[in-house]
């Protein structure tokens, strides 16, 4: 949504140390640059084992930028049918069928594939999520973490001033979501069974591996939307996500090149999504698009 081309990578490769936890289950810090080039220097002087985070993976030292110049011809490219259907703007669907174009250009090939669960991802997610937020987040008291109000009564008083002054309205909602949904009695039913439909979604991307490389779609349905326009409509917010999440829930690694702008100069994501510790493979192809195109290059309408 802001025309920068930036890498989630495997869950585990970076160490979130030093990260204020969200979902720890979900987080994974990554970097964000002007081209593929630039993220594959970042990742490998990023990636490592940290002791210090008990998620952090032990692999081998890798160079992420080994493969830029790889041709992609050969390439199989895996377009989800569930990413393709109604809910994207048309100019969102014509920046990405370009950029498909493009890369038919450089040697791939596109096949069609299926993620069945991909729709499910959104309620998974913010059941899994905010329940995580909620643990997570409890630290903020006011008394050892977190901002303290200035004027309480007693601790109790501290405790509700403080995580009411310091926390935003979203923030506020997953805290309250999950906190329900972890309550006694809802467990099974919400969190239990989210966390099964994240098995199923893992299992999807196994499946549709087995005939592409790499899965490609948009990064959102719609460009940027103005500031505060679905904050009184959350779930519409939420829906934003629907292509992305999924990637977190599985774990594996997705990255966002820009590929065109839509309404209002806005810039359109094309999305990359690896198999698991398959990062190098995903900044060879966005290398290659950025060599025969200058989207990367260009500055959204309304920037300076």
């Amino acid at each position: 949504m802001c025309g920068l081309t930036g890498l989630k990578p495997t869950y585990g490769v970076v160490s979130r140390y030093g990260m204020i936890a969200f979902a720890s289950s979900l987080d994974q810090a990554g970097p964000m640059a002007k081209s593929a080039e630039d993220c594959a220097l970042l990742l490998s002087a990023m990636a490592g084992f940290d002791e210090r985070d008990s998620t952090s993976l032990q692999r081998d030292a890798e160079d992420y930028a080994r493969d830029l110049e790889r041709p992609l011809a050969g390439l199989r490219i895996g377009l989800p049918k569930e990413f393709f259907g109604a809910g994207m703007d048309a100019d969102v669907r014509a920046a990405v069928e370009a950029a498909l174009a493009e890369y038919r250009k450089l040697g791939a090939t596109t096949v069609e594939v299926s993620l069945p669960n991909s729709g499910l991802s959104v309620p998974a997610y913010y059941v899994i999520a905010p329940a995580e937020a909620s643990s997570n987040l409890s630290r903020f008291d006011g008394v050892r973490y977190g901002h303290r109000a200035a004027e309480y009564t007693d601790l109790l008083d501290m405790y509700c001033k403080s995580r009411a002054e310091g926390f935003g309205d979203e923030v506020k909602r997953r805290i309250l979501i999950g906190t329900y949904v972890l309550s006694h009695g809802y467990y099974d039913a919400y969190y239990l069974q989210a966390q099964k439909i994240r098995r199923l979604i893992a299992t999807d991307f196994q499946e549709a591996y087995k005939v592409c490389d790499v899965i490609m779609g948009p990064t959102s349905p719609s460009v940027a939307f103005p500031f505060g326009a679905k904050s009184a409509d959350p779930v519409q917010m939420y829906l934003a996500d629907i292509y992305t999440i999924a990637v977190n829930l599985a774990g594996l690694p997705g990255m966002s090149i820009p590929c065109g702008f839509g309404a209002g100069g806005m810039p359109v994501g094309l999305q990359i999504i690896g198999a698991w510790f398959a990062e190098a493979k995903m900044l060879n192809v966005a290398h290659q698009y950025q060599q025969v195109t200058d989207w990367h290059a260009r500055m959204p309408g309304g920037v300076a």
